[in-house]
C-alpha cells in the first residue's frame, strides 16, 4: 500500500502548474460561481435536491428523437429527460438502456427510468453524473458491443502510468472482442468480471477506477446477452457480425442469381429461377447478398 500511495501524482491543489498550487475545475463549475456569489447560495439550492443542489447540463445523444445540451435541475428523473425533453426514441423504437456519465459511465435499464438524477442515487446503481454524457440506447443495440465500444475509448485514453489501468483495460478490451466474435468461453466471462473489479480497485486515478463501469453495469443488468454470445454463439440484437448467419428464404427467392454473382466467397448456389442456398461453411458474413437482393429474400439469424 505504501508503494502505491507513493506512486500517486500530487493533487494539483498542492502542486500543479510549474510546481505551484493549481485549481482545476470544468467550465460548468466555473459558470456557476458568479451567479451563486451574486444571488446567494440559497437561490442556488432552490434547485435540485438537498444533497445534490443546483442544475446540471447533460449532453443528450444516441437514439433519442431530440439530441442536444439540456440544463435540468438535479433530481429530475431519467424518464423526464429521455421522454419529456428528448421526445423518446426515434422511429418509435423501444427504449433499452442509457449510458450515463461519459465514456466510463454506467449503463442503466428501463427499471431505472424513474431514478432521480443525483450523485447518490446514480452511485448506488453503478453509474455516475460524470461529465454529463447521456447516450440513449434502443432495442436494436447489443449491450456487449456497447461495452466494447466504450472500453476502446477508455483504453486509448489510459496514460499507462499504472499497471491495473494500462494492462487491465487492454485485457478487458481483448475479452470483450472475443465475446463479440464468438470466441469466448464461460471462463472468459468470469475472468472479465473479476478483472473489472481489480481495475476498479487498483487503478491510481479516476479514469482507471471508473473505466470498468460500462462492463460491470452491462454484466449486472444484461448478463443474459453476454451468456447468449458465449454459450449460444448468438447476438440477440443481431449486431455482432461474426455471430450472424445469412440465409435465403426459399419462398421469396426468385432465382435471379444476382446474390450468387455478387458473393465474393462463391458461397451461394442454385439453379436459375429456383431458390438459392448459402453454404454456411464458405460464407464470410460480408452481407453482400443482403445488400443486393431485390426481393428481400436474404435474412440474418
Amino acid at each position: 500500500q505504501l508503494c502505491i500511495r507513493d506512486s500517486r501524482p500530487p493533487f494539483p491543489a498542492n502542486s500543479g502548474l510549474w510546481g505551484c498550487p493549481t485549481i482545476i475545475n470544468n467550465v460548468e463549475t466555473l459558470a456557476n460561481v458568479a451567479p451563486i456569489i451574486t444571488r446567494g447560495a440559497e437561490w442556488f439550492r432552490r434547485y435540485g435536491t438537498p444533497t445534490s443542489p443546483g442544475t446540471k447540463t447533460f449532453a443528450l445523444a444516441g437514439q433519442v428523437a431530440h439530441t442536444g445540451l439540456v440544463e435540468v435541475p438535479m433530481g429530475i428523473t431519467l424518464r423526464e429527460v429521455v421522454f419529456d425533453i428528448g421526445g423518446g426514441l426515434r422511429q418509435g423504437k423501444k427504449f433499452k438502456a442509457v449510458q450515463i456519465g461519459g465514456p466510463s459511465g454506467g449503463c442503466l435499464t428501463e427499471e431505472h427510468l424513474d431514478l432521480p438524477l443525483d450523485f447518490d442515487s446514480l452511485q448506488k446503481v453503478g453509474a455516475m453524473i460524470g461529465s454529463g454524457g447521456m447516450v440513449v440506447i434502443g432495442q436494436d443495440s447489443c449491450m456487449v458491443e456497447v461495452a466494447r465500444f466504450f472500453m476502446t475509448f477508455v483504453q486509448n485514453e489510459s496514460c499507462g502510468k499504472c499497471v491495473p489501468c494500462r494492462e487491465g483495460t487492454r485485457r478487458m478490451l481483448e475479452m470483450l472482442t472475443k465475446i463479440t466474435t464468438g470466441k469466448a468461453t464461460e471462463e472468459d466471462l468470469a475472468l472479465l468480471e473479476e478483472l473489472a473489479l481489480v481495475v476498479k480497485d487498483g487503478a491510481l486515478c479516476g479514469l482507471g477506477k471508473t473505466a470498468p463501469n460500462p462492463v460491470l453495469t452491462t454484466l449486472r443488468y444484461f448478463r443474459h446477452e453476454y451468456e447468449a454470445h458465449v454459450r449460444d454463439k448468438k447476438c440477440p440484437a443481431g449486431v455482432c457480425k461474426e455471430l450472424l448467419g445469412y440465409f435465403i428464404d426459399p419462398d421469396k427467392c426468385k432465382g435471379c442469381g444476382l446474390c450468387a454473382r455478387k458473393c465474393p466467397a462463391e458461397a451461394i448456389s442454385g439453379e436459375k429461377k429456383q431458390p438459392h442456398v448459402i453454404d454456411q461453411e464458405k460464407c464470410i458474413k460480408c452481407g453482400t447478398c443482403l445488400e443486393n437482393c431485390k426481393f428481400d429474400a436474404v435474412y440474418t439469424a
